[in-house]
């Protein structure tokens, strides 16, 4: 399996918009940028530009318009930065990030009884 690309916090804003439209066009990519950040059409071309040169996205010219398809699977992407997050702030020890958020209030009633509910679901399935 081919590493995945580094994506910048301001990539993967483009990223999340071109998995959620894609095949997606560049004026289409702006539009919902520019809406939500303060952000140049200029500088949304250039992220569009570096992800290109990155390998996380591909492009056809239709006419005169480029249209955007995503190389690299949400998901893929999402479960490796989660685990090198994990990795690198606790060691691989998700015990220790929750036990973390738990002593810093980080975690609703409703978040526990959430997280208790997908244990419960987990263990139900693999067994005891």
């Amino acid at each position: 399996m081919a590493a995945l690309p580094q994506i910048s916090e301001a990539e993967y804003e483009v990223m999340k918009i071109v998995w959620k439209y894609a095949p997606v066009s560049t004026n289409e990519i702006t539009e919902r940028l520019t809406a939500v950040t303060d952000w140049s059409p200029k500088t949304v071309q250039t992220l569009i530009k570096r992800l290109v040169n990155k390998g996380a996205l591909t492009y056809e010219k239709q006419s005169r318009v480029f249209v955007y398809t995503p190389l690299v699977e949400e998901q893929e992407y999402v479960n490796a930065e989660s685990s090198s997050f994990l990795k690198r702030f606790y060691n691989g020890d998700i015990t220790a990030m929750l036990s973390a958020y738990l002593e810093e209030d980080r975690l609703s009633e409703e978040d526990i009884r959430s997280l208790r509910s997908l244990l419960s679901s987990s263990s139900k399935k693999g067994g005891e």
